[in-house]
C-alpha cells in the first residue's frame, strides 16, 4: 500500500520534500487546509520562514487542526523552520510566535547568523545506515535544550544538536532535501 503523505505547503521549500517523497514511492501531496490535512497518514514540516509558517497556519485554520493531529501520534518530519514548529519552546522568537509543540525541546531561530554565514558539512547519524550525512545549514535553528521526552539524533563537532526525534516526531536544523539525502525521509516514512 503506498502511503499518502502531506507536505506544510504555505510557505518554504515544500516542492522539494514533495520530490524526494514521491522519488521514494510516496504518494506526496500538499497540505494547505484541514480537510487535506485529514486525507494524510503523516506530515513533513518545510524550511522556510518559522514566523510566516505560524501566522498562515492561524490564517488558514490549521493550527489547532496540526497540534491535534500531532497529539494523535501522526509521524510528523520538520527540518529548519519545520523544527521550530515541532518544539516546545522557542528563544529568540517574535512576541507572538506560536508553535505547534511536541518535540521536548528548546531552539534558537537563525543560530547561525543569517543567510551569508549558510554552511555545508558532514554528520555522523546513528539512526541512519550508511555515509555520514551531507547537511546544508540555511539560516538554521539549533536545539539549545533536549529535555527528557526527546534525545539527540545527530550533533555538530562541538556538541551543539542539530536533529532530534521523539515518538513519532523527527526534526533536522539542516536540509536534507536539497542536497540529496533521502535517508531521513526513508526513515520518516518507515514511522508511517
Amino acid at each position: 500500500m503506498t502511503p499518502k503523505v502531506g507536505v506544510l505547503a504555505l510557505q518554504g521549500d515544500f516542492r522539494e520534500h514533495l520530490a524526494v517523497l514521491a522519488g521514494l514511492g510516496a504518494e506526496a501531496v500538499p497540505v494547505r487546509r484541514a480537510r487535506e490535512l485529514e486525507q494524510v497518514q503523516g506530515l513533513v514540516i518545510p524550511g522556510g520562514e518559522s514566523t510566516v509558517m505560524d501566522k498562515l497556519s492561524r490564517a488558514f485554520g490549521l493550527r489547532e487542526p496540526l497540534r491535534e493531529r500531532i497529539a494523535d501520534g501522526m509521524p510528523v518530519y520538520g527540518t529548519c523552520a519545520g523544527l521550530i514548529m515541532l518544539s516546545d519552546r522557542v528563544l529568540d522568537a517574535l512576541p507572538d510566535q506560536q508553535t505547534l509543540g511536541g518535540l521536548d525541546v528548546t531552539v534558537r531561530r537563525n543560530a547561525f547568523g543569517n543567510q551569508l554565514d549558510s554552511f555545508e558539512t558532514d554528520l555522523d547519524v546513528d539512526l541512519l545506515d550508511g555515509p555520514p550525512v551531507h547537511a546544508a545549514f540555511i539560516r538554521a535553528p539549533i536545539v539549545e535544550a533536549v529535555g527528557p521526552g526527546a534525545e539527540t539524533v545527530a550533533a555538530l563537532e562541538d556538541g551543539r544538536v542539530v536533529a532530534v526525534r521523539q515518538g513519532n516526531l523527527l526534526g533536522t536544523s539542516f536540509h536534507p532535501e536539497i542536497t540529496g539525502e533521502t535517508r531521513f525521509h526513508e526513515h520518516f516514512l518507515s514511522l508511517l
